[in-house]
Formats: C-alpha cells, structure tokens, sequence
C-alpha cells in the first residue's frame, strides 16, 4: 500500500522530468496569414483528411480565411458533402485500428491538445512533421524523433524526402524530396498554422475583444475613482 501510494505520489513529477527532454522547435506564427491559411487548409484536405477529420469544424467557417463558398466547394470538398457540413472522413474507426494499429485521432484540437511544458501544440505539431525517419523495425517503414513508435506514416515523405537516424540521436537527410529543406518547412508551417487555427477558429477576434474590454474597464475605473473620491471628500 505504502509503495502504491508513493507511485501516485510521485508518478506526475517522473511525468515532468521526462517531458522536458523533449526539445521543440518554434512554430512560424501564421494566425494573420490568409494566404498561408488557406495554403494549409488545401494541404489538409490533400494529405490529412484521408484519415484525419476534424468533426467540429464545419467547411463554411473557411469564409473566415478568405476563401467563398464556391472557392471551398470546388478546391477543398472531394466528396458529396455540402458546404455546410462537417469536415469528416468516410473511413470507419475498426478499419482504421485494423490498417494503423490505432484509429487516427480527431484533428479539430489537435494543436491545443498537444500544448505542453515543452512548448506549444503548434510548436509540437511543427516539430513532429519534420521528425519522420526511416525505420525498417515499424510496420509502416518510419518512425518519429517526437513520437516515438508512432503509427502513423510519413504522408509528406515525397515532399521531404527520407531522414535517417545519425550520430547523436540527430536527424540527416539521405534522400531529397521534391522540395528543398526550407521550403519543406514552410510547407508544414502553413499546415500547422491551419491546424491551429481550426482549434480555435474566433482566436483572433478573442485577442482583439480582449483589447477593447481592457480599455473599456481602464475608462471605468477612471470613473470608479473619481466617484469614490467624490463620495468620501466630507469623511477625511
């Protein structure tokens, strides 16, 4: 009992002190960025959504990168769904967890799900799609420096090429891809900055509201003070 208590006890810090030897590179920030969001909204719908939904986003709430309907309908719907729907994928959860071991996750909050002391989910995200490596030990031929043993295989590897394990536990590029090193990691920049902007599509307009309510309760307290000065004159 003594021991089992003591594991509860001490299972979060072992928690913490693992986590934080993972290192993560820093996200591009692309939240004002429509032409890299809409970028990585077609990125998405391209590479992701075969196995990836992101069921609480619908297609319309796009708009709001800039794109209309008739852009969203005729360049990031491959299927009968309307524009109105919800971004889900036809792919059954049993035969998923058949194909790849696990089913895929739910993309929607996928970049806040993964926020951490490391870093960001952004920062996360950006690091683990430029993290495959080839391994022949993994059913599906690759493996990830942030995710180990993970199930998934690497969708970009024709844009990136095939990265190796190196000395130092550091990843090489052995065989080009069709885009070169920093355009790969632009690529995934703009699909990350997507993926962040699907978890909380009114992010922006929170931060703005933010302001004007801050300047709103600065007027106020202006006001508050001279009242409460008016109120008291005749006590001091």
């Amino acid at each position: 009992m003594k021991k089992l208590l003591l594991l509860v006890l001490f299972t979060p810090l072992l928690v913490f002190a693992s986590g934080a030897e993972l290192r993560l590179d820093k996200a591009p920030n692309k939240a004002v960025d429509q032409a890299a969001l809409q970028h990585g909204a077609k990125l998405f719908v391209n590479y992701c959504q075969s196995c990836h939904s992101a069921s609480y986003m619908r297609y319309n709430r796009l708009r709001d990168i800039g794109l209309n309907e008739a852009q969203i309908r005729d360049n990031l719907i491959f299927s009968s769904d309307k524009v109105g729907d919800l971004m889900k994928i036809a792919m059954q959860p049993a035969e998923a967890k058949t194909w790849f071991g696990v089913a895929p996750p739910d993309l929607t909050i996928i970049a806040r799900a993964r926020s951490s002391e490391a870093g960001s989910g952004a920062d996360w995200l950006y690091t683990y799609l430029r993290g495959f490596y080839r391994d022949d030990a993994r059913p599906s031929g690759w493996n990830n420096l942030v995710f180990e043993n993970v199930g998934m295989p690497h969708v970009l590897w024709e844009l990136q090429g095939q990265q190796v394990m190196g000395e130092g536990h550091k990843l090489r590029l052995d065989k080009p891809g069709k885009l070169k090193p920093a355009e790969y990691d632009a690529l995934v920049a703009d699909l990350v900055g997507y993926l962040q902007y699907v978890a909380e599509p009114v992010a922006e307009t929170r931060k703005k509201l933010g302001i004007f309510v801050l300047l709103g309760l600065a007027v106020l307290l202006v006001f508050a003070y001279a009242l409460k000065r008016e109120y008291w004159k005749d006590v001091h």
